[in-house]
Formats: structure tokens, C-alpha cells, sequence
């Protein structure tokens, strides 16, 4: 048996089948899914809101209030660490609870809704403002315009460059294990200290992240053509 494969076997044996620690990457893997799953629903809900705030009260000067709290929401968020957010979030804000995963999927998604915001607003304002003037002198609401002729428009001028954020997501969610979430990478560490070889658990690590992120690739590619076709 050649020399390479040997050591191939040795350290694949010593990662995953060793004191069955293939269970602590399919552990790390579930609250990576998991935390990526929520964080990214509550950034679409938060980012929509802000966007439509924002929005509004550009073109209509309504909502101002409200756009003044987007704003300072907008500015605190993107101007900090997410780490720090984190870490704000588990030793300050949610200081008594024992649930790291909300701690995780509240951090992210609120993270993740600033830049969501910013996505939708470039999509929404994107769209001919003659639209929505067409849409109003045919009797819709300014609510009903947005809706039904502005959204679906902007969605799919939008729909990349949200995908890309679904992705950075995925991987910013790697920083989950500074507050004792056992995530995916804070597995590939612990047996990393186990096995005392970093290499074979740290590639297995970025293959794993790698073979997630051409999933997210190719289905945001898939949910893109359709969308084309839709305009045939």
C-alpha cells in the first residue's frame, strides 16, 4: 500500500471514525443548517421592512419616524463587527437564557437584515418610477402598487445579489462557536485537538462549506431561470 494512501486512510480513520467523531460534524453541521435556516427568514422579514420603510418615506414622505429608526438600525449594524454583535447578544441582551441557538439565529438574522434592506431598497427604487405612477392613475393604493407591480419587478433584479448574501450568511455563521455553540467548525476544532493534526479536519471543514455553498449556487441559478422563463 503506497505511503500517501496510508496516511489518507490513517487520517480519514482518525477524523471521522475514531470515537465515531463523524457524530460531532453531523451535530456541527445540523446547527449550522439551522442557525443559516432562521437567520436567513428573519433578514428577508427585517430587510423587507426596513426597505419599505425607507422607501415610502422617499418617494411619498410618509413614515418618517419609522425611517429615522431604520436608519439608526441600518448605521449601528453595518458599522460593527458581527462578532461584537455576538457577543452583545449572548453576554448582554440574552444574557439569561441557555438557548445559544436563538442567541445565533437572532445575531445573524438581525445582522443579515441590514445588508437585505439595502438589497431590496436598490430593487425596489430600481424600478421605473412611471411604473408606480401608472399603477396609482389605474386606482391601485400606493400599498397595492408596491405589491402587485413594483415587488415582483424588484425581486427579480434583486434575487442575486440576495443570494450572495444567503451565502455570505452561511459562512459568516462559522464565528458561532466563540459563545459555546457546537457548529460546524467549532466540530472540525474539537477533533482538531483530538487528533492533534489540523490539516485533514480543516480541509474536510472547507469542503464541507464548499459543497453548501455550490448547493445555495445552483438552486439561486435555478429559481433565476425560472424567473426568465416567467418572462417569455
Amino acid at each position: 500500500m503506497p505511503a500517501a494512501f496510508s496516511w489518507l486512510v490513517d487520517q480519514f480513520t482518525k477524523t471521522f471514525l475514531t470515537e465515531q467523531r463523524y457524530m460531532l460534524f453531523l451535530i456541527g453541521l445540523r446547527n449550522t443548517l439551522i442557525i443559516t435556516f432562521f437567520a436567513v427568514i428573519l433578514g428577508i422579514v427585517l430587510g423587507f421592512t426596513m426597505a419599505y420603510i425607507r422607501t415610502t418615506y422617499d418617494r411619498t414622505g410618509k413614515l418618517k419616524f419609522l425611517n429615522i429608526v431604520a436608519k439608526v438600525y441600518l448605521t449601528v449594524i453595518r458599522g460593527t463587527p458581527t462578532m461584537v454583535q455576538l457577543l452583545i447578544m449572548n453576554f448582554l441582551i440574552l444574557a439569561s437564557t441557555r438557548n445559544k441557538l436563538l442567541v445565533a439565529c437572532l445575531t445573524f438574522g438581525i445582522n443579515s437584515g441590514a445588508y437585505v434592506a439595502e438589497i431590496f431598497r436598490s430593487g425596489i427604487m430600481s424600478i421605473d418610477p412611471g411604473q408606480m405612477e401608472a399603477a396609482r392613475s389605474l386606482g391601485l393604493s400606493y400599498q397595492q402598487a408596491t405589491w402587485k407591480v413594483i415587488l415582483p419587478q424588484a425581486v427579480k433584479n434583486v434575487l442575486p445579489a440576495l443570494g450572495n448574501e444567503m451565502i455570505v450568511l452561511l459562512k459568516e455563521t462559522s464565528i458561532s462557536g466563540y459563545v459555546a455553540i457546537q457548529d460546524l467548525t467549532k466540530a472540525a476544532d474539537i477533533v482538531r485537538s483530538r487528533t492533534y493534526s489540523p490539516l485533514f479536519p480543516l480541509i474536510s471543514l472547507a469542503a464541507m462549506y464548499l459543497v453548501m455553498v455550490m448547493f445555495l449556487e445552483k438552486l439561486i441559478s435555478k429559481m433565476e431561470a425560472r424567473l426568465a422563463q416567467s418572462d417569455r
